[in-house]
């Protein structure tokens, strides 16, 4: 446990911990407790944690001095993760507060926050004898960015998209982490829309997709057919090439935030017209 100086007249002062139980509830739902869309989550992610706690998840918190869940950050050994390597810790997600919608804690980024946990976990990891981290930051300068990890000592091991995979060796022979190659998608059912969702449970703004998705699709009745995967586990992900995904037809669902329930009521509407049509 580590005591962090106050960083500004706004920014409280701040301790870096691991997850106590009495902050577990909050940590499911990415310490946005009054938001009523992270209810839409379900409990896929406290079913996650109680899996991987058992396989080298940890999670840290940075706890204000009044007890206000201020950010946070979870990793876990790379051979338990979405992507491919050896050696390695993979972080999941760091996220600090950014916002004041419940008034409770406030815009606390820029304030050293997230650098404080990202060095607690690198210290945790080299404590460990752990090779290295690693991360996947998106190339867009919104949440997660990659630039913000390279500004942290970490290099780039490999781009899909919009993401970038980074990694900081901590010796010499450490090996670079990379992507699970995706597989094709089954063939769709061409007398349905069908609709796929590869949830895996960690990433609540995923859970929300799939959620949704699972709802809007049985409005449709038989005209619609949802396939959930799960893929909780390392070899679910090898097996499969997808981790988080919702396909629409083989088309992805969505890239930034979840869309709301109307947005993919009217992408299912289209693509059954479309298909009562041919």
């Amino acid at each position: 446990m580590s005591k962090l100086p106050r960083r500004s007249a706004t920014v409280p002062a701040f301790t870096i911990v691991d997850l106590p139980e009495r902050h577990e509830a909050s940590y499911f739902v990415c310490l946005e407790d009054s938001s009523s869309e992270m209810r839409e989550a379900g409990d896929h992610k406290a079913r996650w944690y109680g899996r991987m706690k058992e396989r080298g998840l940890r999670v840290k918190l940075a706890i204000s001095d009044d007890d206000r869940p201020l950010g946070m950050i979870q990793y876990l050994p790379i051979e338990e993760s979405m992507v491919q390597g050896t050696g390695l810790e993979m972080i999941m997600c760091i996220w600090v507060h950014g916002d004041d919608r419940d008034g409770t804690v406030g815009d606390v980024q820029g304030a050293g926050i997230g650098s404080a946990l990202l060095g607690a976990a690198e210290a945790d990891a080299r404590s460990r004898g752990v090779a290295g981290m690693a991360a996947w930051g998106l190339r867009l300068p919104v949440w997660m960015k990659a630039s913000w990890f390279k500004q942290h000592g970490y290099l780039t091991a490999g781009r899909d998209r919009g993401r970038e995979l980074v990694w900081k060796p901590f010796v010499a022979d450490a090996r670079p982490p990379s992507w699970i190659t995706p597989k094709p998608l089954p063939p769709d059912d061409p007398d349905r829309v069908d609709v796929l969702a590869f949830q895996s449970g960690w990433c609540t703004a995923m859970n929300i997709v799939c959620e949704r998705a699972e709802q809007v699709a049985a409005e449709f009745g038989d005209a619609v057919m949802f396939t959930k995967i799960d893929t909780w586990d390392h070899d679910s992900v090898v097996r499969c090439g997808h981790a988080d995904a919702v396909f629409i037809d083989g088309k992805v669902l969505q890239r930034g935030a979840p869309p709301s329930r109307s947005t993919i009521r009217r992408r299912l509407r289209r693509r059954v017209r479309r298909l009562r049509r041919s």
